[in-house]
């Protein structure tokens, strides 16, 4: 990234003075950045802002385009355009992409407030976004994009160098003061607590200023830090604009369960009189059946079945997921053992899907179906990815069914952060079938019977 700090106007006497005297030579007032805060009283309008020096207001147009592109830092995106992007959508069939191109196209055009762009991974956020900044250069405005997790990356490194052009302050003093900032996959970057606080000061300046600033992000800005989501939500500055899902991503499945397989699990298919089982088992169907049935009716936060192998925790997830997909909700169903596997596999290079983009659609689908959980590899990474996963659907209340043929007490034992949040009365509920295997009768291991079932709330 080229770091061109905004520099302050000098007064008509006194001539700015440069350490590098290439920026000297460029322009004694700017030194290079294009971009002044010139000495507005407190109370103007313009106080505070950036405006073009007088360098700049000077120079050709076709000069004005190449140096505004060099210091966008847009890179390799410069080639996204309104022209090349596809009006349904980056995978096609998205109601929802025309509105979010004119939305953009409007913002170029006259970038006032702010513009949150979300939607998850694959529905054309960076280009709508990269376009928009092409669109603000071609128009002779200076715009500033950055992809968040760069930017923590050289907020850090700036603590660490001697070079000046690199320094901390020179770098987040641009970023704050950006006419038009971009800051793009503004939750896809964990970072330290310290960057993460320097972005949360980055967004308040630009927020209390109303700088014109463009966000694009994977979440719905609510499950944000509240320090971010107020802001980003605020309907006096700020627009949000929901992208649909992908449109390969309605369904999408890891462990085998095809559309083909997952079709015949259906509530109406769902026994629960079978010959030979005993009333408390017959009950803990028909308790799981009908909590199942309420989940499907309105998905919220979890539903934990727990249950033998062969019980029918797996028929009554696959039953949610094809209610959420009849009515237009994308779900992802993962086996989990099949899911880790399949992480750690994406990490090599040369995989058709990127570990980052599958993790960010385990994560962000509207409904998650994490089946046998409890059955993977207790690795010290997957444990910790699982977490990452549930512990974000939980902050964000996610509608997640998880299926395990251990009981509570065994998977507190080997999962106790995991469990921690999916056994979480405000957030869900548990429901124990006691049945056994429909099959193979009572000689199949399965959890304690002890555990009564739990309504959900």
């Amino acid at each position: 990234m080229r770091n061109a700090a905004i520099s302050e106007a000098p007064s008509a006497t006194s001539p700015a003075t440069a350490d590098d005297p290439a920026e000297a030579e460029a322009c004694p007032i700017c030194r290079g950045a294009g971009f002044v805060r010139r000495p507005y009283p407190i109370d103007h309008p313009r106080f505070g802002r950036a405006e073009p020096c007088d360098c700049v207001l000077q120079e050709r147009e076709d000069q004005r385009r190449e140096r505004l592109t060099r210091l966008s830092n847009i890179g390799a995106l410069a080639r996204f355009t309104f022209a090349s992007l596809n009006p349904a959508g980056r995978s096609g069939g998205d109601p929802s992409f025309p509105a979010a191109i004119a939305a953009a196209r409007a913002f170029a055009e006259d970038p006032r407030g702010w513009l949150v762009l979300s939607g998850p991974s694959g529905t054309g956020k960076t280009h709508l976004a990269a376009a928009l900044a092409n669109r603000a250069i071609e128009l002779g405005r200076p715009v500033l994009f950055m992809v968040v997790a760069d930017l923590l990356d050289h907020l850090r490194a700036g603590y660490d160098t001697d070079d000046e052009t690199l320094a901390f302050d020179r770098i987040f003093d641009q970023v704050r003061n950006a006419p038009l900032l971009i800051l793009d996959d503004l939750d896809g970057a964990s970072g330290t607590a310290w960057a993460r606080e320097k972005l949360l000061q980055v967004i308040n300046h630009r927020f209390n200023l109303a700088l014109p600033t463009v966000i694009t992000l994977a979440a719905p800005p609510a499950s944000l830090d509240p320090r971010l989501a107020t802001r980003l939500l605020d309907p006096s500055l700020s627009r949000v604009v929901t992208l649909g899902r992908a449109g390969d991503a309605a369904y999408q499945e890891v462990g085998g369960m095809s559309r083909e397989r997952l079709a015949p699990f259906q509530f109406s298919s769902f026994e629960t009189r079978i010959p030979g089982h005993r009333e408390e088992e017959r009950l803990s169907l028909e308790a799981a059946l009908e909590a199942a049935r309420r989940y499907a009716e309105d998905p919220q936060g979890w539903l934990v079945l727990v249950g033998p192998n062969g019980c029918g925790k797996t028929h009554l997830a696959g039953a949610i997921a094809n209610r959420a997909l009849a009515r237009g909700r994308s779900v992802f169903f993962a086996v989990v053992p099949d899911l880790l596997d399949y992480l750690r596999a994406s990490y090599m290079p040369g995989r058709e899907l990127p570990y980052d983009e599958l993790f960010d659609r385990v994560r962000t689908a509207d409904v998650l179906i994490l089946d046998d959980f409890g059955a993977q590899a207790a690795t010290p990474w997957a444990q910790e990815k699982l977490y990452q996963v549930v512990n974000y659907r939980h902050v964000s209340r996610l509608p997640t069914v998880v299926t395990s043929d251990r009981s509570l007490e065994e998977l507190q034992s080997a999962n106790p952060r995991i469990v921690a949040r999916i056994a979480d009365p405000r957030a869900g509920a548990v429901i124990a079938i006691l049945a056994p295997h429909y099959h193979l009768g009572r000689g199949a291991p399965g959890p304690s019977p002890a555990r009564p079932p739990r309504r959900p709330r």
